[in-house]
């Protein structure tokens, strides 16, 4: 697991500026600041740690509130000089997503074995903290964007799922992993890619 302890900060860090920018769009105090930060920092791996059933891992390690409520303060001071906040949140959102999606993967192989339960730590992992920031700050939930989301964790999961089960060393399992989930989440960003929708149909007359 060492191999994937640098994202596991990466992506903490990262979302808690993005949960610190939402405070900032809200206008909120540095209080809210910090608390939007850390709440979104360790959301998802809360909830992973919480399902696999392991101590979580900001109790058995502080440092993981240090860092959150520090990026919460670090937006706090520099949130005016950004031009576009909406646009840095998402691009935070998508690198944390990326880091967090491979890192609960990894922990979710490692506690259990099971690959499609990795993939599932992995993608709890990824999306839970965005969502819950934007539940808590009122902004529409990038859940429910037309671009992909979920799927960029689900992919990234399984790639670095299918590198370790080949036998890859986790370092390169991780950038592998990292790449495929920033890839797609940045190409839905940038060119709007999503997955066809469900289009509703008149319903049938029963008879």
């Amino acid at each position: 697991m060492s191999g994937f302890v640098y994202l596991d900060f990466i992506g903490v860090a990262l979302f808690a500026a993005s949960g610190a920018l939402a405070a900032s769009r809200k206008q909120m105090d540095i209080v809210g600041f910090i608390f939007l930060a850390v709440v979104t920092g360790v959301g998802g791996g809360t909830v992973r740690d919480l399902i696999l059933d392991v101590p979580v891992f900001w109790v058995e390690m502080q440092t993981y509130l240090l860092v959150t409520a520090g990026a919460g303060v670090a937006v706090y001071f520099t949130a005016p000089l950004l031009e576009s906040r909406y646009a840095w949140l998402l691009w935070l959102d998508a690198v944390a997503l990326a880091a967090y999606a491979v890192f609960g993967a990894a922990k979710g192989f490692a506690i259990t074995g099971s690959p499609m339960v990795a993939v599932a730590m992995g993608m709890l992992t990824g999306c839970f903290g965005g969502i819950l920031r934007d539940v808590i700050a009122g902004e529409p939930t990038v859940l429910m964007r037309r671009e992909i989301y979920v799927s960029a964790t689900a992919l990234g999961a399984v790639v670095m799922v299918a590198a370790a089960l080949i036998g890859l060393p986790d370092p390169v399992a991780a950038v592998l992993g990292f790449a495929a989930a920033f890839g797609v989440r940045a190409g839905a960003l940038a060119y709007g890619w999503s997955l066809p929708v469900y289009r509703s149909r008149p319903g049938r007359d029963v008879g």
